[in-house]
């Protein structure tokens, strides 16, 4: 076998585990960011030990004015708008695939509210050069359509601003959630924010210190509903999770009651249990919780429930074409998948041959590799790439071994 592939078989008929989730990436970003913008004497407590947040950890340490973040988005993001008001000249730079990702909404925002960023190869995208100064700020437009991590990089910085910063998102708002995470972050750490509508308001203000614990990752949770799930039996304890959690993935827990799963909060965290009750067919829009639709999309298909998704626009900007990527390996496993519109995808049962030998090509996308893996319950399979799980869940193929019967 290649080290650059992981064979996987799990022949097993009842599932009990106990898991210690990772903690939450976003949250963990996005408590670095603040930490360092309240000029905080605490270290942030339970960080997520994952490539986004180990790359925007070591940059917020390092002396260095060029930061090579690799393929972690959220970093570039956030780590964009920081350096824009963080005096130097700077260069943020990525893998070939951050190369090309989208950033010009960003650039563009943050030039107008007074920044000075340039492009340093291709308009539009990574790398950049950064020269920070104090920004202006005012009032921009930004379509809501677009990524909530560009949104929240701009807030979060926004109280650092002269005239503060007033974003009027038009059109739809997609992954509304994680705006709603960084305005309740943000008033952890002293601030006050005001988002009536489709307006959000900051003013000028100071940042207070605080010491900050990061609950665990409910999108880590979600492979192991799915896990479960398509066993059939038996149950699973998940450590860290809170029901009054701040991150919109927590749906999982709500949407997987359709698929057979019934989910207890408890001290410490959440046990999940397999239930008879599973609905013939899953229909929902994913706008809020965009990172759960690989998920639910292979469950869907390995327990044989059809499926309409909408609100899947920004699959198309993440790691990979997830909608593309998630169509030409579920064909593999014998499913085709049709995306009936823009954002949309569908599988109403249509099925083909699987693959004599089925290799599932990662895509540089963690997110392909974890989701994909529980099909190894059905067939035997290869994930290519598995070391891409570290961008967010590095212990996930040491947690898996914990379901897999010795020999």
């Amino acid at each position: 076998m290649n080290s650059n592939e992981k064979e996987l078989h799990i022949t097993t008929d009842r599932i009990t585990v106990r898991i210690d989730l990772p903690a939450s990436k976003s949250i963990s970003n996005r408590a670095l960011i603040l930490n360092a913008l309240s000029y905080s004497p605490y270290d942030v407590l339970n960080l997520s030990d994952c490539d986004d947040t180990r790359v925007t950890l070591d940059a917020l340490d390092s002396n260095n004015t060029t930061f090579d973040i690799g393929a972690a988005g959220t970093a570039m993001r956030f780590l964009t708008a920081f350096l824009a008001k963080t005096v130097g000249e700077w260069i943020i730079t990525g893998s070939e695939r951050m190369k090309k990702r989208p950033i010009k909404v960003l650039v563009d925002a943050l030039n107008t509210l007074g920044a000075k960023i340039e492009y340093v190869e291709k308009e539009g995208y990574p790398p950049l050069r950064i020269f920070g100064c104090a920004l202006t700020g005012g009032e921009i437009h930004i379509n809501g359509s677009v990524s909530s991590q560009y949104i929240s990089a701009l807030m979060m910085i926004a109280p650092f601003m002269v005239k503060g910063l007033k974003i009027i998102l038009d059109d739809k708002i997609i992954s509304r959630p994680y705006i709603d995470m960084t305005i309740q972050m943000m008033q952890e750490f002293g601030a006050t924010v005001e988002f009536d509508g489709n307006i959000i308001q900051i003013d000028p203000q100071e940042y207070s210190p605080i010491e900050y614990i990061v609950e665990s990752d409910w999108s880590a949770a979600s492979y192991w509903y799915e896990i479960l799930s398509v066993a059939g039996k038996g149950e699973v304890f998940l450590n860290g999770l809170l029901q009054n959690s701040y991150q919109g993935d927590s749906k999982v827990a709500e949407l997987f009651e359709q698929l057979g799963i019934q989910t207890t909060y408890m001290s410490g965290g959440v046990l999940l249990r397999t239930v008879d009750v599973i609905s013939e067919r899953l229909e929902y829009d994913f706008t809020d919780q965009p990172d759960l639709a690989q998920t639910f999309a292979v469950t869907c298909c390995l327990k044989g429930i059809p499926f309409f998704f909408i609100g899947l626009h920004s699959l198309k900007i993440k790691e990979t074409d997830r909608i593309a990527a998630l169509i030409n390996e579920l064909r593999k496993l014998g499913f085709i998948l049709t995306e009936p519109d823009e954002g949309m995808l569908s599988w109403e049962n249509q099925t083909c041959e699987p693959e004599e030998k089925i290799s599932i090509a990662t895509y540089e996308d963690h997110r392909m590799a974890m989701a994909f893996a529980p099909a190894a319950l059905v067939y035997p399979l290869t994930i290519e790439n598995p070391e891409v799980v570290s961008k967010s869940y590095p212990g996930y193929w040491e947690d898996l071994e914990k379901i897999i019967p010795k020999e």
